[in-house]
């Protein structure tokens, strides 16, 4: 992988001349998206993200915190130990720059701790890709929480974005396992990334899985756009 993403998100710290990122994914057009958007602060987050903060409790991992703006409302706002990891060395440099104190980069799959609060946030389930991930994804999660420990994870349903059929049902291309898997495609400064793959989960295919795992799973709540905040526990 380029690191794409991670770059815009150093150069929009650094002021090396930024520019939007342009996504694509394998059931959507080209969409244009502000690399500030990634440097929000708590009042600019959507309701589900806000919740999921106000839900988090003791040490805390922000799993592909990005440009760390979750980890810093938690760390400077509400005292938190924050543990920030992102596979992107670009977007932890970045971190470590807006002075998140404990950012790291690698892969979270084979990170060890324990945490009593774990985040996923701006559909962080879609980091295990494909569905058939997702078991081994939600095993490791738990194998980080404490005793009474907690994930917060928010993901998407969509569904609407595919036409219905004549009797009224929804027309999903063949060859696809699960609709909520795309690949997508991320476009910065003129280069193009590797196209990666990446899942949304409806919240009762991510009940039966958490379910099948030993997790028990709670809708916390309902965005406005088919979007929602599950909490899951052991």
């Amino acid at each position: 992988m380029k690191d794409l993403i991670g770059k815009a998100i150093l150069d929009y710290q650094t002021g090396n001349s930024p520019e939007d990122l342009i996504t694509e994914t394998s059931i959507s057009e080209e969409d244009v998206m502000s690399v500030a958007y990634l440097f929000r602060d708590y009042k600019e987050m959507p309701a589900i993200e806000k919740k999921a903060l106000q839900l988090a409790k003791g040490k805390v991992l922000d799993v592909g915190c990005g440009a760390g703006s979750h980890s810093l409302y938690l760390q400077n706002n509400r005292d938190f130990e924050v543990t920030a990891i992102d596979i992107s060395a670009n977007a932890i440099e970045a971190c470590k720059l807006r002075g998140v104190k404990n950012a790291i980069a690698g892969n979270f799959m084979e990170h060890e701790g324990s945490y009593d609060t774990i985040i996923l946030l701006m559909n962080g389930v879609g980091l295990s890709g494909k569905l058939k991930n997702i078991s081994g994804f939600l095993t490791k999660l738990k194998s980080l929480l404490n005793e009474g420990g907690q994930i917060l994870l928010d993901s998407s349903d969509i569904i609407y974005m595919f036409d219905e059929d004549d009797d009224g049902g929804k027309w999903i291309p063949s060859g696809i396992d699960y609709y909520g898997e795309v690949i997508f495609n991320v476009k910065y400064k003129n280069e193009t990334e590797e196209p990666f793959d990446w899942l949304y989960l409806d919240y009762n295919t991510l009940q039966n899985a958490a379910n099948a795992n030993g997790l028990q799973c709670e809708l916390v709540l309902e965005g406005e756009h088919y979007d929602y905040l599950a909490k899951l526990s052991i």
